[in-house]
């Protein structure tokens, strides 16, 4: 029951009747991100592949002068768009980018900088109000600067606690994808002396739920697997290095595994990873960020996604930052933001075709 009402949630937030011209293909929604950084790069090396737009219409929430400006950088003349002056003038089939402020913002490649931060907040804004008002199927975020976009309407660790905040999810999961690699983790944007402290049995409980939930609406897994990684070194040793597995970790496996679910571990990291044991499983929790992602990035440098489970509407994001040391020198790699394009529209499909079943 719980499931079906989280896809009937997700299926309301999803855009209303299509118009002819559109067909049945999602209108995606891409925040720019901080200007000075390679998110504008990356989102136009993305959508200059003709394969995007056989599958979605892409927005881009920002500015045509930026646009143009890493157009031009890139050497990518060739690259078109429409820019449109509100959302009633969606160009389907096209790339649509849509001005989300009216003052002069050069970019400064490379430079941290007031502006960039509040371009980069505007545009996340304006993106989120057009999910919220089911314009667009699905959100991709460009790589923002942590510290400069702070304000009064953002005071968040990242993204992915924003999009729990906006949209009312009691519980979220950060969950890095690359083909059937995916990773989670319990404890995700905190300082590492506090983690131990937030590792709790229905912290990790809930982490495990979460993520067989995604499995299953968002990725078609029917029974999924889930490896549970350890906190402590050779996850813990039987408690000789730290308790938690034995307090904790444990006790929360059998209970879930006495409910029919696929939960094993809990698993030392470095031999979990490094003999390649992921492969036998649909996802793998790790109990901190780092413990998780630096694996995933290793196995999955540059094509890897961020996928924020537990929301009712889709978000994806390239797995790496604002990049500023190569920003404005054509160097930055689009195979994340072209995978993280691809990932929204495959949740998309799933969602629907859930719900679909269900009717």
């Amino acid at each position: 029951m719980q499931q079906t009402t989280q896809l009937k949630e997700a299926q309301s937030h999803q855009p209303n009747k299509l118009k002819p011209k559109q067909g049945n293909a999602p209108v995606i929604g891409i925040s720019i991100g901080d200007v000075n950084g390679v998110g504008p790069e990356v989102t136009i090396k993305a959508l200059n592949d003709k394969r995007i737009l056989s599958q979605m219409t892409p927005i881009i929430f920002g500015s045509a002068k930026v646009v143009s400006y890493y157009r031009k950088q890139c050497d990518m003349e060739q690259f078109n768009f429409m820019t449109i002056k509100d959302l009633d003038s969606i160009a389907y089939g096209k790339v649509n980018v849509l001005n989300c402020w009216q003052e002069v913002i050069e970019p400064q490649p490379g430079k941290v900088t007031n502006a960039a931060g509040q371009a980069a907040w505007q545009a996340l804004e304006k993106a989120t109000q057009a999910l919220k008002e089911n314009v667009l199927s699905a959100i991709v975020t460009a790589p923002i600067n942590k510290n400069n976009i702070q304000n009064e309407g953002f005071s968040f660790p990242g993204h992915t606690e924003f999009f729990a905040k906006t949209f009312e999810a009691e519980e979220h999961l950060m969950l890095l994808v690359h083909e059937k690699l995916r990773v989670g983790v319990v404890t995700g944007h905190v300082p590492l002396h506090q983690v131990s402290q937030k590792i709790t049995r229905s912290k990790v409980r809930q982490k495990i739920l979460l993520m067989e939930n995604s499995l299953q609406q968002d990725f078609g897994v029917i029974k999924p697997r889930i490896a549970v990684l350890g906190l402590n070194p050779h996850a813990g040793e039987s408690g000789l290095l730290g308790s938690e597995e034995q307090d904790i970790i444990i006790p929360v496996i059998q209970e879930l595994k006495e409910k029919g679910k696929l939960v094993y571990g809990p698993f030392p990291s470095d031999g979990f990873f490094g003999a390649l044991t992921h492969q036998q499983f649909d996802g793998v929790l790790a109990m901190y960020h780092d413990q998780g992602l630096i694996p995933f990035k290793t196995l999955a440098f540059e094509k890897g996604v961020n996928f924020t489970a537990g929301l009712s509407v889709v978000r994806t994001s390239p797995d790496h930052g604002t990049a500023y040391d190569i920003a404005g020198k054509n160097q930055a790699n689009a195979d994340s933001m072209r995978e993280a394009l691809y990932l929204a529209c495959d949740v998309i499909a799933q969602r629907q075709h859930l719900v679909a079943e269900q009717d």
